[in-house]
């Protein structure tokens, strides 16, 4: 088995990242294998693989229940994990992080909770056409049982522009309750002024959610600093398994929300005719929680924090803006948000005349793995007049190998497809 190192930053190079991801080392019919979807999810460093099977070889046991040594050391490691997201995000204490189950149970528990106390008949929730789905389908929800209104952000025309930012000061009104946005596009990689948006919705009264599945990879995140009421993060593209995820939300607002789910450990007192809840973050807990994820979710935090990330940053904007040059270069090749203010490892496009599902069906026989469809973006795909499209997305381990052997790959998909 390779060694458990975490990558310091006098070592740092692309290559010594490479050997913390063994499955980068793999070839896909004699090609090397170029892992270009991290904006679906990302590959798991060996740390957090070793750590995660660590605990479940050598010390597993229910957490907050037990008395004995086991259990005792899980729970500190459960809570020590929630204590290293808080900082990540620059929360101002950890009961600010309600451990979930990924980006979307975090969006769908403050739609159940804060949405149905708040939100009624005629208000207004404004969302974008560049979210995903995640952050759409649960408003509709709520809008559906509420009355509630949905408005959205357009577009600017041009498959080169990005989200119109100037529309938020003509949609953010008295009747604006809510603001839903991504922090970073998930098609485009179009970053959003969400620091900007924020004041913008407090001044009428307006909460904000952020959706920060893709920025909190890429951007140096602080949840304070910006003065967002809520943000959500998923760890399986954060280096961190699945099945694990968190939500930010101000305590004054945790605080009045109701319970999400009932069940065991969130619970303050049951008797047959009254029951009481725990506070924050307990109080949204309920059941036992993937605390194994949740250890593995912290170690790929600490991953992640042992590196430098200025060097990172650069390393990955550089890839996408070569990959932007080096895409506008092929005949027939439509590449969106080219002309977007800030942007990072994110590139989606079209090949006239061929489908996105051959292509990425071409590429994966040359070892390439890159994503083909709608990327869980319906409303961007249907204002760009478009089905679907190629989705290449990078991150810290991705070379400039990776990008010549994608350009080799898509002029081969033209020459098959000519």
């Amino acid at each position: 088995m390779m060694p458990n190192r975490i990558v310091n930053n006098a070592e740092f190079t692309i290559e010594n990242i490479r050997r913390d991801f063994p499955i980068l080392l793999q070839e896909i019919n004699g090609y090397p294998f170029t892992y270009l979807d991290s904006a679906a999810s990302s590959q798991k460093p060996l740390c957090v693989i070793e750590k995660m099977s660590d605990a479940m070889q050598n010390y597993y046991s229910n957490i907050h229940r037990g008395l004995y040594q086991f259990s005792q050391k899980m729970t500190t490691e459960y809570e020590q994990a929630r204590m290293k997201v808080a900082p990540f995000l620059g929360a101002g204490v950890a009961d600010e992080i309600i451990f979930t189950r990924n980006a979307t149970e975090s969006i769908n528990l403050v739609a159940a909770t804060w949405g149905r106390a708040n939100i009624n008949e005629g208000d207004e929730i404004l969302l974008t056409e560049l979210e995903h789905h995640s952050n759409i389908v649960p408003w509709h929800m709520l809008a559906k049982e509420t009355g509630a209104v949905l408005k959205y952000v357009p577009l600017l025309a041009g498959v080169e522009n990005g989200l119109d930012i100037e529309a938020f000061s003509n949609l953010i009104t008295s009747k604006t309750k809510l603001v839903c946005m991504s922090h970073m596009s998930n098609v485009t990689g179009e970053i959003l002024p969400v620091k900007e948006i924020t004041k913008q919705a407090h001044a009428v009264g307006a909460k904000i959610l952020v959706d920060g599945s893709q920025a909190a990879v890429h951007l140096d995140v602080n949840v304070s600093d910006i003065d967002c009421d809520f943000y959500v993060i998923t760890g399986h593209k954060l280096y961190a398994p699945t099945g694990i995820g968190a939500l930010y939300g101000k305590k004054e607002l945790l605080d009045n929300m109701p319970p999400y789910q009932g069940g065991g450990e969130m619970i303050e007192t049951v008797s047959i005719h009254e029951i009481t809840y725990k506070e924050a973050p307990a109080k949204f807990e309920a059941g036992t929680p993937a605390f194994i994820e949740a250890i593995g979710l912290g170690t790929a935090l600490d991953y992640i924090q042992g590196l430098d990330n200025n060097i990172i940053r650069e390393h990955e904007n550089s890839l996408t803006e070569q990959a932007f040059e080096e895409l506008q270069k092929l005949d027939g090749v439509q590449v969106f948000g080219r002309d977007v203010a800030e942007k990072s490892s994110i590139v989606s496009f079209t090949i006239d005349g061929v489908h996105p599902h051959d292509a990425a069906t071409v590429l994966d026989q040359m070892g390439i793995a890159v994503r083909a469809g709608q990327h869980c973006a319906a409303p961007f795909m249907d204002a760009r007049g478009v089905p679907s499209t190629l989705r290449a997305s990078f991150a810290m381990y991705n070379t400039e190998q990776d990008l010549e052997s994608l350009i080799l790959g898509l002029k081969k998909v033209q020459k098959l497809f000519s």
